[in-house]
């Protein structure tokens, strides 16, 4: 892989090493710090795996107080500092470096208060995803956020790179669901944002930190919003002849104000991957795949319903298929949901993460092919369609120096073309160390000292994830 650069470790940090675990030692317990080569390994990377950097220590507290103390001793020594929560990023925004301190929340992972009344969920930020929707459910709640890796990603990770998922078409990413968080600065002080109320008063403080990659500070809490679930659901398979045409239904589809709860792609190599791992009954004859899902009552899905068949019809769909059971609705979501898992059983792969507006999906499809085509690999598309979210995984070998270098050109060249069309870098995974030398294609230089400049408020030093999101070049201090 072509090498993205990092800030180059500072020696009077290594120097200190043993100072500084010291130091790390009389604030944590002896089971919360980790040392040895051997244990620090597992953090040396995140799910982006081509880079790793094996970090100075570990620290895991279990406590907002302990974070605090951990971050006023890492800023007074000069000590960068990189959050972690799952290790789920597939941008490296987890990803340290020789002179850093990975402070992750992993033992931070209670449920502290459910307030169905005001439908409200006080989370630490260790908890899995799918841990909030699991402790509500029984009462007819969930939490609408629904990452592919919802079973191991935590809030914490989520609220840092603002998560997605495929039923976020109607419900919106972290950002909609999120109401208050508990924040530890850079200098140890504990500040608490927003809260189990509606809206605040003044800046739109929880706004920033939704999506900062952990550049402000660590959330330690957070209150997040739960949902009634609905009536009913019904998951929709429509099979179209070319991507183009799915494609075209789907700007069709959301051009006519239709907003179902979801609306997944699926490409030919996507749904042979996906079927031969879940056997979800996805039809093998078509070149495109569309998973639609709408619920309420079951008078309002069969209305929803005929008429983004109509418009299906319109632009030559070739099978629908409706589920009819529980069972079949979980098989066609666990297909969904393992695409990426499922890919890497066939070959190593990149997975990007791009937004274009829906309108321009049938052009970006087409090119997405050339461009991938035009390096000689191959790809395998799976998107949440509705928001116009891509998710392109290109496929090559990763022992293969030239092949590998090849994906990750493809992939840039895709997120240029995204950018192009009116649309942006990222939907769901955030920008880390991927896509930073991409931001000066997105945003003019002015753009982007303005977002140093507000970063540089919250920390100075830029001790806080500092090789992730803005080019190394040309940053902004205090």
């Amino acid at each position: 892989m072509s090498a993205i650069a990092f800030p180059v470790p500072d020696e009077s940090i290594l120097a200190r090493r043993d100072e500084i675990i010291a130091g790390l030692s009389r604030l944590v317990a002896p089971e919360a710090l980790i040392t040895s080569a051997d244990e620090r390994r597992p953090y040396e990377t995140d799910a982006l795996t081509a880079y790793r950097r094996l970090p100075l220590a570990v620290v895991l507290p279990s406590t907002t107080q302990e974070v605090a103390a951990v971050l006023k001793f890492c800023s007074a020594q000069g000590v960068p500092v990189v959050p972690r929560g799952a290790g789920t990023s597939l941008a490296g925004g987890a990803i340290p470096q020789e002179d850093a301190v990975v402070i992750g929340v992993s033992k931070m992972n209670r449920i502290l208060e459910i307030d169905y009344a005001n439908r409200v969920a006080k989370v630490q930020a260790g908890v899995t995803n799918l841990a909030v929707t699991g402790e509500v459910m029984a009462e007819g709640f969930f939490y609408a956020p629904d990452p592919s890796s919802q079973l191991a990603c935590s809030i914490g990770g989520n609220i840092g790179m603002n998560s997605g998922g495929a039923h976020c078409l109607k419900y919106g990413v972290t950002t909609n669901n999120v109401l208050g968080v508990t924040l530890v600065m850079l200098d140890g002080s504990i500040v608490e944002i927003g809260g189990a109320h509606l809206d605040s008063g003044g800046l739109d403080i929880l706004g920033l930190i939704v999506g900062s990659e952990g550049q402000l500070g660590i959330v330690t809490e957070a209150t997040v919003r739960i949902l009634r679930s609905a009536e009913g659901a019904r998951p929709v398979l429509f099979g179209f002849p070319t991507s183009e045409q799915a494609g075209e239904a789907v700007a069709a589809i959301i051009g006519a104000g239709i907003i179902p709860v979801a609306m997944e792609f699926m490409d030919k190599p996507a749904i042979e991957i996906c079927e031969a791992f879940a056997h979800a009954g996805y039809p093998m004859d078509v070149e495109a795949l569309l998973i639609i899902e709408v619920e309420g009552s079951d008078a309002e899905m069969d209305a929803q319903l005929a008429r983004i068949v109509a418009i299906a019809r319109e632009h030559g769909v070739k099978t629908v298929k409706e589920s009819k059971s529980a069972m079949e609705t979980a098989a066609i979501w666990k297909g969904r949901k393992s695409a990426f898992g499922a890919t890497g059983r066939i070959a190593d792969y990149i997975c990007m993460d791009g937004t274009i507006p829906t309108g321009q999906l049938p052009h970006v499809l087409r090119r997405m092919d050339e461009i991938v085509k035009g390096y000689g690999l191959r790809v395998a598309n799976v998107f949440h369609a509705g928001d116009g979210n891509l998710h392109p995984l290109i496929l090559y070998n990763c022992n293969d120096p030239v092949e590998a270098q090849k994906a990750e050109d493809a992939g840039m060249d895709i997120l240029k073309l995204c950018v192009e069309v009116g649309g942006c870098l990222t939907g769901e995974h955030g920008v880390g160390i991927e896509k930073r030398d991409l931001m000066t294609v997105q945003f003019n230089p002015e753009d982007l000292q303005q977002q140093m400049r507000v970063r540089a408020v919250f920390d100075g030093q830029w001790l806080l994830n500092p090789a992730k999101v803005f080019p190394l070049e040309g940053r902004v201090a205090a």
